[in-house]
This record gives C-alpha cells, sequence and structure tokens, in this order.
C-alpha cells in the first residue's frame, strides 16, 4: 500500500502550488519524501515555476531547509523560479538567521506570491 503523500499539489497554469498536509516537517522520513516530491516536480513533472505555501506550518526541521536549497538550486539549473509564502514568524526567522532569506523570494501570501511570478495568473 502506498503511502499518502505529505504535501497537496495543485497545477495553476504554469505554476505549481505546493501545500504542506502537516503541521510540523520535523520527521525524517517524511522530510525525505518532501525532498523527493518537491525533485521529481522539476526533474520528472518539468515543472519550472514552483510556490511553496507554508500555511498551518508551525515547525520547520534544518533537514527541511536542506531540502528547499536543494530545490532552489535544481529550479536556477533549470531557468525556473522558486517562491515561498505564509511562513509564520517563528519559522520565518530561521530563514533570516541562516541567510535563507536573501536566497528564497519570501512572499506574504499566497496572492503576491502569485504574482510575482509575472505570468499574469491571477
Amino acid at each position: 500500500m502506498e503511502e499518502k503523500s505529505p504535501l497537496l499539489v495543485e497545477h495553476r497554469g504554469l505554476v505549481s502550488v505546493v501545500s504542506f498536509l502537516q503541521f510540523s516537517v520535523l520527521d525524517r522520513a517524511q522530510i525525505d519524501k518532501i525532498g523527493a516530491e518537491l525533485v521529481d516536480l522539476v526533474d520528472d513533472k518539468d515543472r519550472k515555476n514552483i510556490l511553496i505555501n507554508f500555511e498551518g506550518v508551525d515547525y520547520l526541521s534544518s533537514t527541511m531547509l536542506g531540502k528547499l536549497v536543494v530545490l532552489h538550486k535544481r529550479l536556477v539549473q533549470k531557468k525556473g523560479k522558486l517562491k515561498l509564502c505564509c511562513i509564520k514568524a517563528s519559522i520565518r526567522e530561521v530563514f533570516e538567521i541562516t541567510h535563507l532569506d536573501r536566497v528564497f523570494d519570501i512572499r506574504e501570501d499566497e496572492r503576491d506570491a502569485m504574482e510575482a511570478f509575472g505570468l499574469g495568473l491571477i
């Protein structure tokens, strides 16, 4: 029996919007599964614009940050874009402390992030 995905992926035109189905992203096995699914969007499904919505996520491990960096690098190689949105202040602080807020395009809400792709999707 296949394990249920920890992610919800919706394709909206040229953008894949990814949401988490869990409020904590801490478990190593789940993080590995999430990382594989995100990379699969880029490598196997050839999606070049990805928006990750962190609404409802309360905790994020450093290992998950590493998976986001890998995804970002993959997208840069394919001339794609990654946007993050709806990040709680406590998690945003981790991005700031690690200076990853300078690497990632972090937006307040999903609408702003979608508009930032500049694809006229709203």
